[in-house]
């Protein structure tokens, strides 16, 4: 890299760090005046006053720049094209207000230059207006917006459809990532170089299907192949890392990264001999040692790798730690002094995740997601880091996405989408796939928010959740068959 692109580089992040420290404080300021707004009315000093301080921010960044934009996609909130990050500190103000923009449809709110205080004033009087029902639509909200004369303040509406062909180009990257895997395998055994830069240009192209699609590859992640277990967990457990990873706010280059790590945490069961991984009963103490080898072995791969220099370090840190729990229990177990790399808490929650929702021969009763899930809850300290655990429980929701439900109506359905909505985390999407007589139909994807004409009641709840295996449901079909649409 050159002296000049050094420089420019240099000023191109401290310009992006600037979006990012301004985006965080208008939505938090936002989040302020919102609260204060629900509780008082609006010529309340208090409001007044914290509204012109988000005001003041506005105005500042205005000043430089031609608008100032708050865009939601996919559950990530964007500042004028920048990424926002949170902590755990700000996380729960970043969720409500996501909530708050998508429980009302908005997908952009767009601030001009020429904003006066006096519109912000009304405009978030408009926004945060106390509404009897759950939900407002974005055209009632619109309407009002356009009746009070708000013209330096522009709304865009969320796109809830989904794009011509979109689901087809996720699913050939999904069947790309698992025919890439197999030939690195193939290619380690032959001793042969393994094409990182295609890898690479993998995990790219997955976190931009993750940040259009991420629903449908929730959905694609119950694929299970059992023939080539290996190389299917590998990629869900690639997949499901990167949302996780997405979801704590790492950048996409760090997103790349753990991608990339994710994708050969298990190199090392190349090594493993098939009839103990394979065993259909209990491993003998000598078969459960050459098993825990695996991290070792594949740590030691990565390292001889002829283009090692492309790999991520943290690779080297996954392959090895990601059966180390929580309490510093698990295995390989040589050291205490330090804990595990962040990528390796992580890989380490959706490697069990997957593992466990998978039929194996010798665990032929695989647990449903939601059942993995309240296991995993019990072990958070032990096991998993109990932070990282709850954001992903979070992301997945209380139904996943592929959980089998039966409903008060008698229907059988599969979860397609979780509710994004905190307060309604029990009431997803369903695609119907059985009538109240328990007629198999390609039915409808419908919306457990939806109420009777009177507002009296929901239409349908869900009663419990089912096991596909023991109805001979296959989840992963349902999913597959939104590629032909």
């Amino acid at each position: 890299m050159s002296a000049t692109e050094g420089r420019r580089r240099s000023r191109s992040d401290q310009h992006d760090k600037f979006l990012h420290q301004t985006g965080v404080d208008i939505l938090l300021r936002l989040h302020v005046v919102y609260k204060i707004v629900k509780l008082y009315e609006r010529n309340n000093e208090m409001y007044a006053e914290q509204a012109r301080t988000l005001f003041e921010i506005l105005a500042g960044i205005l000043r430089q720049q031609n608008e100032a934009s708050i865009k939601v996609r996919q559950g990530a909130v964007f500042f004028n094209g920048v990424r926002l990050k949170f902590i755990l500190a700000t996380y729960p103000i970043f969720r409500f207000m996501l909530e708050e923009f998508q429980k009302r449809e908005i997908g952009a709110l767009v601030f001009q230059p020429g904003l006066t205080e006096e519109e912000l004033l009304h405009f978030i009087f408009v926004l945060a207006k106390k509404e009897k029902g759950a939900r407002i639509s974005f055209e009632e909200m619109l309407a009002e917006a356009q009746e009070a004369d708000l013209p330096h303040i522009g709304l865009e509406k969320a796109i809830t459809e989904e794009p011509l062909g979109l689901n087809k180009n996720t699913a050939k990257i999904y069947f790309l990532s698992i025919l890439h895997l197999k030939e690195s395998f193939e290619r380690d055994k032959r001793n042969e170089k393994i094409k990182l830069n295609t890898t690479r240009r993998l995990m790219q192209a997955i976190f931009n299907h993750m940040t259009d699609n991420e629903t449908f590859i929730f959905g694609l992640t119950n694929i299970k192949n059992h023939d080539e277990y290996t190389l299917n967990h590998s990629v869900n457990v690639c997949l499901l890392s990167i949302a996780l990873g997405r979801r704590l706010g790492l950048s996409r280059s760090e997103l790349v990264d753990l991608g990339i790590a994710a994708f050969f945490h298990d190199l090392g069961k190349l090594d493993t001999p098939q009839e103990i991984l394979n065993k259909p009963g209990k491993l003998e103490p000598q078969e459960r040692a050459i098993m825990e080898r695996h991290p070792y072995q594949g740590a030691q791969k990565l390292i001889q790798l002829q283009e090692f220099k492309r790999l991520p370090l943290r690779a080297l840190h996954v392959a090895l730690e990601h059966h180390i729990k929580e309490d510093a229990s698990g295995y390989p177990q040589y050291f205490h002094k330090r804990p595990p790399n962040l990528y390796s808490k992580i890989v380490k929650i959706v490697d069990y995740f997957d593992a466990i929702t998978t039929p194996r021969v010798y665990r032929k009763k695989a647990f449903t997601r939601p059942e993995a899930l309240s296991l995993m809850l019990e072990h958070s300290g032990t096991e998993f880091h109990p932070t990282l655990l709850k954001a992903f429980i979070g992301i997945m929701g209380n139904y996943p996405v592929g959980t089998l439900v039966l409903l008060d109506t008698g229907e059988v359905g599969i979860v397609f989408e979780s509710n994004p909505e905190f307060r309604f985390l029990f009431r997803p999407r369903v695609k119907l796939i059985a009538d109240p007589a328990g007629n198999k139909v390609d039915g409808e994807v419908i919306d457990l928010m939806d109420r009777a004409p009177d507002d009296s009641h929901f239409l349908r709840s869900i009663v419990k959740t089912l096991d596909p295996e023991s109805y001979g449901i296959r989840v992963a079909d349902y999913f597959l068959a939104r590629t032909e649409q």
